[in-house]
């Protein structure tokens, strides 16, 4: 079994060389072959359908529970502000600079890492399942969603994103609502009683103000923003139509279903919601998975930010070096002694979880 200071070196090393490859969300091919090369290097069989990968512990029991290690390898485009070339892998004053350092490159080779120190071990009380998965940022159709069916049941998952290494124990689900708010069209020199953009206002003023009953402890209340408004084309025409966009995050206290229930009664408006399955996710503080953290010093929290996580229907644990804020800025970056304690505390918090002693 590989020391746990060769692994973390393997994981930097693969580390740059996915920074160096350009892995945007929908486009990862290249990425999944390096993936791959990872796998067939430490003599692991893996699957790939698309762009995503995925590998079992060698001693895979199907009496046992599985426990799911799920990050991804796509990105989103670098922005303007760039001074350095994100697809150089920069290492300087302890930083790892490139797109898709932070998030989640770092995340994704220090469960890698961890995956293959476990991966011949035996009498684990979990099977594990090691999903590098693409599409994250763009929610797409072949992404961590599309793998599901191809899975044992899981019974947890830890889902690889910067957190500091805290434990994220919810987290926000998403629904974007497009709203069509009616009325009749006219000539803007008659009057008209029945104006859209008018009748809009009643909407606006039922988002800002609505409260959903239900708080959740951890993530606090659903929040409501109208992000767009549209309507008209012309100075004199009033239209028969004004278009509102609405955002939406969602509390572990209700379904993304039943949130749109409530709306769809509530406004006089057409509602079509853009996708249901980003729900809010969950996991119970008394989790093992989450004790075993805690034990080790760690802190919970909510998160507001979305992941992967929206997609399982398991208890999940958001779980990962780096940190959140630096996501998607330019000259993103991840400390290597980041990766270094990333990589020891997942493999302590699953010895607390499976009960065994770091070796």
């Amino acid at each position: 079994m590989k020391t746990i200071p060769t692994l973390t070196a393997e994981a930097i090393l693969l580390l740059k060389k996915l920074i160096e490859t350009p892995s945007f969300s929908g486009e990862e091919n290249q990425t999944a072959l390096l993936l791959a090369d990872w796998f067939e290097q430490h003599t692991i069989p893996y699957n790939r359908e698309n762009n995503n990968l995925w590998a079992y512990n060698r001693h895979f029991d199907s009496t046992k529970p599985t426990l799911l290690l799920n990050s991804h390898h796509d990105t989103v485009k670098p922005n303007q502000a760039y001074t350095l070339d994100p697809f150089t892998a920069l290492e300087e004053d302890g930083k790892i600079f490139g797109l898709g350092s932070n998030d989640a490159g770092g995340c994704l080779v220090s469960l890698l890492a961890t995956f293959v120190y476990f991966y011949p071990q035996e009498n684990l009380s979990h099977n594990i399942v090691i999903v590098a998965s693409a599409e994250e940022e763009s929610s797409g159709p072949n992404g961590l969603n599309s793998v599901l069916q191809h899975l044992p049941e899981l019974d947890c998952a830890i889902v690889g994103e910067p957190t500091e290494m805290q434990l994220a124990i919810a987290e926000k689900g998403l629904l974007v609502l497009d709203i069509t708010v009616h009325g009749t069209a006219s000539h803007a020199a008659h009057d008209n009683p029945d104006n859209p953009i008018y009748n809009a206002l009643n909407v606006i003023e039922w988002f800002r103000n609505y409260r959903f009953e239900k708080v959740s402890e951890i993530l606090g209340p659903v929040k409501m923003t109208v992000t767009q408004v549209n309507a008209g084309k012309q100075h004199n025409v009033v239209p028969s139509e004004c278009q509102l966009v609405v955002d939406i995050r969602v509390n572990d206290q209700y379904s993304n279903t039943e949130i749109l229930d409530t709306v769809v009664q509530s406004v006089n408006a057409t509602v079509q919601p853009r996708s249901m399955h980003l729900n809010a996710s969950s996991i119970a503080p008394e989790h093992p998975l989450v004790r075993s953290g805690v034990a080790l010093g760690r802190t919970t929290y909510g998160s507001p930010t979305l992941s992967d996580q929206s997609v399982l229907s398991c208890q999940s644990l958001k779980l990962g070096p780096g940190n959140s804020l630096r996501s998607h800025t330019a000259n993103e970056f991840i400390y290597r002694h980041e990766i270094e304690t990333g990589i020891a505390l997942y493999i302590e918090i699953l010895n607390g979880f499976f009960n065994k002693k770091t070796e």
